[in-house]
């Protein structure tokens, strides 16, 4: 079976499973809604949620994937601070996965950065929702940022299964997922990390991964605003002569 064909297996699985769950749910409380206690009609009503939200998570990835081959796609730059994406990014993730902590890093000195902000959110919405879908139960996901006076650099921790040296650079190809006893159980659109990682380099950053002693570490470096004004203002003033 080749990728493309595994893709679709994937993506059948995907949409199956969340659309069953809401269509159950959502039956349960039509005929019964009743009999159902405020506790009950809470927790259906959450799970609703969380499935709509891995609904919306396939599509907008898809999306994304049509987006990136097309390379007329502009980007919009804004000097962005990390920590609000982040701490943002962390909340909406949490309420996804409450057996996971979350522990953030960030210097306030980290520089501002000049990306497009809605690609960087994106960018962090799948790490982090990586770390905490791939993470051990009950375990902390690490947000840690540092910076030069060229880049700031976030990484994304999490302790749970490693993937294996070989496989640093299949993960970020599109429709590829890895062979390990965690990726058997936690199903995945093979999507994420490949939009991840070309968004990344659409805005000049680089992205590497490290995995070991049962630790994960995703790292991102993206360019700082202010090297980007000099590097603008480098090329206007040579027009300019």
């Amino acid at each position: 079976m080749d990728n493309y064909e595994d893709f679709i297996s994937t993506v059948s699985h995907e949409l199956r499973t969340p659309l069953t769950s809401i269509r159950g749910f959502s039956q349960t409380m039509l005929s019964s809604w009743d009999k159902l206690d405020d506790e009950s009609k809470k927790k259906f009503l959450k799970i609703i949620i969380e499935q709509s939200n891995r609904l919306i998570n396939l599509v907008e990835n898809m999306l994304s994937v049509t987006k990136l081959q097309n390379t007329k796609e502009d980007l919009i730059y804004k000097e962005t601070l990390i920590k609000p994406i982040i701490d943002m990014t962390c909340s909406i993730v949490k309420n996804q996965y409450q057996d996971k902590n979350f522990q953030i890093t960030i210097d306030e000195k980290t520089p501002h950065i000049l990306v497009d902000k809605d690609k960087f959110q994106q960018i962090m919405t799948n790490l982090i929702e990586n770390a905490a879908k791939y993470g051990d139960l009950n375990s902390t996901i690490k947000v840690i940022s540092n910076f030069t006076e060229d880049f700031v650099s976030i990484k994304v921790i999490n302790s749970g299964e490693e993937i294996d040296k070989s496989d640093y650079e299949k993960i970020f190809t599109k429709f590829s997922r890895i062979d390990n006893p965690l990726t058997r159980k936690v199903q995945g659109s093979g999507l994420g990390l490949y939009i991840t990682k070309n968004l990344v380099e659409k805005m000049g950053g680089t992205i590497k991964v490290n995995s070991q002693n049962h630790e994960t570490t995703f790292e991102v470096s993206l360019p700082c605003a202010n090297i980007e004004r000099q590097a603008k203002n480098a090329v206007s003033n040579s027009d300019n002569r």
